[in-house]
């Protein structure tokens, strides 16, 4: 079950305040940033898996532990600020999911990927592991086309933010993220479903 009541995240200032002294050179910063960017995982996770089917077999705390293993790659992270901390998060969340389903998927017999069925105007919609994979090149594609889109999709669906949070991350307006959203559903479901 994953924890609801975790502390909110830190404020953005704070957030951006800490990789600054880092990028300074302040070796204190990155002992008081390593929390913060662990608490940030925790949070994305409890998004990500509360979209996740009942029974998954990866459990948040392991999902948080693996995207932290791909953001840190063997050294300390290093962000330009809190924006990009949360698209870091999200990308690597989407690739810790995904490479579960691959290994899923190739452990079953014939597992053939199944449609995915995107409502993903609500976040909180439950999403089979293997229909991720579906959704990945998807995205892969979209991001080729429109980075814009793909990240608004990532926030939203990987990162659980909401319109203004995204609007905040990608320098844009609420509205532009809507229509971002749209068209990127749009996209989406005319890719997956050859519609």
């Amino acid at each position: 079950m994953i924890d609801d009541s975790a502390s909110p995240p830190p404020p953005p200032g704070d957030v951006t305040q800490l990789i600054e002294r880092l990028r300074g050179g302040d070796a204190r910063a990155a002992d008081e940033l390593l929390p913060v960017v662990y608490e940030e995982l925790r949070r994305i996770a409890a998004a990500a898996m509360a979209r996740e089917a009942p029974g998954h077999t990866l459990q948040p705390t392991a999902l948080v532990n693996e995207a932290y293993l791909k953001l840190a790659g063997g050294r300390a992270p290093t962000f330009e600020g809190r924006e990009h901390l949360l698209a870091v998060s999200a990308r690597a969340m989407r690739q810790v999911l995904v490479d579960h389903a691959r290994k899923r998927q190739a452990a079953r017999r014939g597992g053939g990927v199944h449609p995915v069925t995107l409502s993903l105007a609500d976040p909180a919609v439950e999403m089979p592991l293997d229909d991720m994979l579906a959704l990945d090149e998807a995205l892969d594609e979209l991001g080729a086309r429109d980075p814009r889109l793909r990240a608004v999709v990532e926030y939203r669906y990987f990162a659980g933010l909401n319109d203004s949070e995204i609007a905040e991350c990608l320098g844009v307006t609420r509205r532009t993220v809507q229509r971002d959203w749209v068209r990127a559903r749009s996209w989406l479901n005319r890719r997956i479903y050859d519609l």
